[in-house]
């Protein structure tokens, strides 16, 4: 996906991918990161367990590296690799989550202080550092130790779609749901949510709910408080072209909230679904810090405190009982 997106992207291009055996690819295929032309940045799309490695070695030659998602698979992991790497400045992370269409739209109001200060923040959607990114993204938090909690339950669910594709099996089988609640302190929390494949099985909503002192968004709408005993509700509208007699081909174009305009398709034309929209704007992102003309997309340091606390996750629900986290040597303010 990396280097088909980049293909389509002007001012990107893959020069290789450095893999263990020669195989045909799409692009050069090279046996390290010594071989081809220097490139402005890589990325590793590598198992958890090798990919700090990969990213030291990316590091000692001075390369940028946007790094597969976690950085390292456990706290000591990430604290060696942040010993090691840390101070060079040249590592992000490749969390795309809150730079999906819906969720950046989402974002954007929330930043915008549509509904006031979150206060709570409510994510059944995807797993572990991932939700655990959009809960801190949507409530603003950053490096604070938190107090977590959690339970796990096991019911009866029908699997009908993998990442495989489709099962053909209706059969009920058992599938663990994990809650979580993480503490943040000064009236702050989140909610974890989060039931095996979840990512994939259509009989499970993805939900979203963001509560704030002046409203709350709720997937695709918003109750606010707009002045004196006036509360009003107002959805959040995807224009998506291709429809019906719209003739421009199928593409988003933007998301509104009434007049505003929260989210529009910085890749019109490509006509990418989301998650290719999220990685485009990833590299996007990417390729102008390199080049010092943009903001880092996600530094390692953000990387590292999402997969802290999504490992608390982990731990309070198998030990059960509350896990409160510190401040790590790569919190910052």
């Amino acid at each position: 996906m990396f280097w088909r997106i980049a293909a389509a992207i002007p001012g990107l291009e893959c020069l290789g991918a450095v893999v263990r055996a020669p195989r045909e690819l799409p692009v050069p295929a090279l046996r390290s990161l010594d071989d081809g032309p220097r490139p402005d940045f890589v990325v590793t799309a590598v198992p958890w367990d090798v990919n700090a490695g990969v990213v030291r070695e990316a590091v000692a030659r001075g390369l940028p590296v946007l790094s597969e998602t976690p950085p390292a698979p456990d706290a000591d992991g990430m604290r060696a690799l942040w010993s090691d790497v840390g101070d060079s400045g040249l590592v992000q992370v490749a969390e795309q989550y809150l730079m999906v269409p819906a969720h950046a739209a989402r974002l954007a109001a929330v930043t915008e202080g549509v509904i006031g200060t979150p206060t709570q923040v409510q994510v059944s959607s995807t797993h572990m550092y991932h939700a655990i990114s959009m809960i801190r993204g949507f409530l603003g938090v950053g490096f604070e130790p938190a107090t977590v909690t959690a339970t796990r339950t096991t019911a009866p669910l029908v699997d009908p779609l993998t990442r495989d594709g489709w099962t053909g099996d209706d059969e009920p089988k058992p599938a663990t749901t994990t809650i979580g609640v993480l503490d943040f302190g000064e009236g702050r929390s989140g909610l974890y949510d989060f039931t095996d494949n979840q990512w994939h099985n259509q009989l499970r909503f993805r939900r979203l709910l963001v509560r704030a002192t002046h409203g709350e968004l709720r997937d695709d709408e918003v109750v606010r408080l707009l002045g004196p005993e006036t509360i009003a509700r107002t959805p959040l509208v995807r224009r998506q072209t291709g429809y019906d007699l719209d003739l421009d081909g199928f593409d988003t174009d933007h998301i509104t909230l009434g007049d505003r305009v929260l989210f529009r398709n910085p890749y019109p034309g490509l006509r990418f679904n989301d998650e290719e929209i999220a990685i485009a704007t990833l590299l996007g992102r990417m390729a102008a810090w390199v080049r010092g003309e943009g903001a880092p997309p996600y530094p390692l340091a953000r990387g590292m405190q999402d997969h802290l606390l999504a490992l608390a996750v982990e731990e309070a629900a198998g030990t059960d009982r509350a896990v409160v986290t510190s401040r790590e040597p790569w919190a910052q303010e």
